[in-house]
């Protein structure tokens, strides 16, 4: 129990920090016990080499995100043990028993307090003028390279997932990680400046040690000028040095971690194999040590031990290589074996959307090369996410030399779902209407609504847009193809994963509505019904309304065709909104009353939704009928078909395959919304008039 009650109070660190930072502001101001301030010295020094061990075996230096923080608490740390060993060396004077201080006073300097200046001053002068400055420079140059660097990083992770190179949560975490990158190196410019402080600060509380103990030893306690100085300055001394070396150490991790360049390995590790990757420097410098060795005055052992070292190590390196060649070719063959092993299973993975594309085409994916393809299809995620409320998985783009070299495809799950041709150095232009004069050009197909156009060349561009043409370019081209193949076939992309990922975003604000949508509602049954939608064009975004309609009738039936009317009658005027947009009217076919009732009697209800027996002679002529309006009006309007709740799937289901773009639209839809119709025409079927007249009805 004991134990455990422990590791629990070591777990709370968040207590533990607040109690260290509450002990460090108490030393400031209370006298402490020498035993204690013996063990916060101890404390200090330790903790210092810690610092630098960890800089020294750090990776990248996000993997040590919090050491400009602690540059803060160490140096506030130190300058309160400063203070305190301040206050009793003055207070007690040769009474002081704090045993480490007076170890660095007497015997690390061998008592000599003119040795401890000294040196303490040395120390100093290395801090400030070789280390500090330094580290403060580099650190100045890495966070304004860093800050410099971090819209191109971005946006370079931003292509990597357009292209489908990375997924979205890798490029969520190297986002990530570039931005705590440059939020380190800015930091630690900040963070080098209490560094600098830290030293002054030694030199300036060394001098009021040293000033401080002679007017009390002289004025205070009676002692003479040599017995005042050779008490305080020895103490002094210590104080200065247990201070300094902690610091140097800290600023010598400080200098480490910001000259790091960007590896994958620790220091140690780099350190052993650029040093040992050729054997000629260490013959070079054994030979020359062994030179030095024969002149007067040079310690020739010496000499000759390292010579002898020298000329093993690089005897070693020539016969067997690097030094840590073995250990990387174990683990590159390890990673290439943990490889081979993933990239089995990644054949059996396919990618939800692909763009392949011709070798022409490639430099409109290249940035280098004036390509904004990459751009275009971020743009076409976000519009499908507002417009749709389908979230596009990244797009992989890739070269594919089967193509013609103009060629692309689009495909999705591994299957074709549109394809085309563009010429990359000239404009598409497109007729407006039938009566447009013609223009020269090469021959063209616009792969959206299967249009004859024709490829012009730059200079011809005004003449064609004055002559009733819409001209763009093969960018715009390869992108509007995109969006409306994403358009009509997006309801594939949704998976019960993406429908899972939907759910969990509303969770948190409507935890209720998921809770009672999935008590009798599986994934595979939201799945289905926002599919439906999706695939006659209908947002999902108001999701809350969906889950809402699914809950409140799913309850009582399993049948999904029901329910996705049901849903619809609920998005009515979201639903004509969309089909209307800026027209002033809607143009409306219906069905013949005999024709509709027909379609009724011909529904049979299964458990998870209706089918039609319908007589296929029936479903041809329906689609004759709708033809001949369509070319009466020569598809200058975009008409809307009418019908009852049930009706409505089976005529969409007759019509979808010949005309997608006409919507289909039942009288729940409708009745909610104020709107203008104009009712342009019935659609009948002779097949049915033929068995009534035989029948005499």
């Amino acid at each position: 129990m004991k134990s455990e009650k422990a590791l629990k109070i070591f777990r709370n660190t968040d207590i533990l920090i607040a109690i260290a930072v509450i002990a460090t502001v108490i030393m400031l101001i209370i006298p402490m016990p020498t035993f204690l301030l013996d063990f916060f010295i101890a404390l200090n020094i330790a903790f210092s080499l810690i610092i630098l061990l960890i800089v020294l075996y750090v990776k990248r230096v996000i993997e040590f995100s919090i050491f400009p923080t602690i540059i803060l608490f160490t140096a506030i740390f130190r300058i309160a043990l400063n203070v305190t060993s301040t206050r009793l060396i003055l207070l007690e004077g040769k009474n002081f028993d704090g045993k480490i201080i007076k170890a660095f006073g007497e015997f690390v300097v061998g008592g000599n307090y003119v040795v401890g200046i000294l040196i303490f001053l040395i120390l100093i002068a290395v801090q400030i003028i070789v280390v500090t400055k330094g580290a403060t420079r580099v650190s100045e140059v890495a966070a304004r390279f860093a800050l410099d660097a971090l819209p191109g990083k971005q946006m370079e992770i931003t292509n990597e997932l357009s292209s489908g190179i990375i997924t979205e949560e890798e490029a969520k975490r190297k986002k990530k990680e570039v931005q705590l990158e440059a939020d380190f190196y800015g930091a630690m410019d900040g963070a080098s400046k209490f560094v600098q402080g830290d030293v002054r600060v030694g030199i300036i509380i060394t001098l009021i040690n040293i000033i401080g103990g002679l007017v009390i030893g002289i004025a205070q306690q009676g002692m003479s000028l040599s017995d005042a100085a050779g008490t305080f300055f020895r103490f002094t001394v210590g104080d200065g040095l247990v201070s300094q070396i902690p610091s140097l150490m800290v600023s010598v991790a400080t200098g480490v971690i910001v000259t790091r360049s960007a590896t994958e390995t620790s220091f140690g590790h780099e350190f052993t194999k650029q040093l040992s990757f050729s054997y000629k420097p260490l013959f070079i410098s054994a030979g020359f040590l062994f030179f030095l060795s024969f002149l007067p005055g040079f310690p020739t052992i010496s000499l000759w031990m390292i010579s002898g070292l020298f000329i093993a190590l690089g005897m070693y390196i020539k016969n067997n290589g690097p030094l840590v060649e073995e250990e990387e070719a174990k683990e590159t063959e390890d990673k290439d074996t943990q490889k081979k092993e993933e990239n089995v299973f990644n054949l059996i993975n396919v990618e939800p959307m692909e763009l392949e594309i011709g070798f022409n085409l490639v430099p409109l994916v290249d940035p280098s090369q004036g390509g904004d393809l990459l751009e275009r299809i971020k743009l076409i995620r976000r519009t499908m996410a507002l417009d749709l409320g389908l979230v596009v998985p990244p797009i992989r783009i890739r070269d594919n030399a089967r193509l013609n070299p103009n060629d692309y495809s689009i495909k999705i799950k591994g299957i074709e779902v549109g394809k085309g041709s563009v010429r990359i150095n000239k404009y598409f232009a497109v007729p407006q209407s039938l009566d447009v004069p013609d223009i020269d050009g090469e021959e063209g197909i616009d792969p959206v609504f299967n249009y004859k156009a024709k490829w012009i060349t730059e200079d011809k561009r005004l003449e064609a847009e004055r002559d009733g043409y819409s001209v763009v370019d093969s960018t715009t081209v390869v992108a509007t193809h995109l969006t409306e193949v994403i358009r009509r076939n997006g309801y594939e992309l949704l998976g019960r994963q993406e429908v899972k990922k939907i759910l969990d975003s509303i969770r948190d604000e409507y935890s209720s509505v998921v809770d009672e949508v999935l008590k009798n509602a599986s994934l595979g049954d939201i799945q289905k019904i926002l599919q439906s939608l999706l695939k006659e064009g209908i947002s999902i975004r108001n999701i809350v309304t969906i889950l809402e309609t699914i809950a409140d009738n799913i309850k009582y039936t399993k049948n999904l065709d029901f329910i996705t009317e049901k849903v619809r009658g609920k998005l009515g005027k979201q639903i004509i909104q969309s089909i209307k947009q800026d027209a002033d009217k809607l143009y409306i076919l219906t069905l013949d009353p005999e024709l509709e009732t027909a379609i009724y009697n011909s529904l049979q209800e299964t458990e998870s939704g209706y089918v039609s027996n319908l007589s296929p002679s029936i479903s041809r002529e329906v689609i004759e009928e709708i033809a001949s309006y369509m070319k009466k009006y020569s598809y200058t309007i975009n008409p809307v078909i009418l019908t009852s709740d049930i009706v409505r799937l089976v005529v969409r289901s007759i019509i979808e395959k010949d005309f997608p773009r006409i919507p289909v639209i039942s009288h729940s839809e409708i009745s909610s919304v104020n709107v203008n119709i104009e009712h342009i025409g019935i659609i009948k079927s002779k097949s049915l008039k033929s068995q009534d007249e035989e029948l005499g009805i």
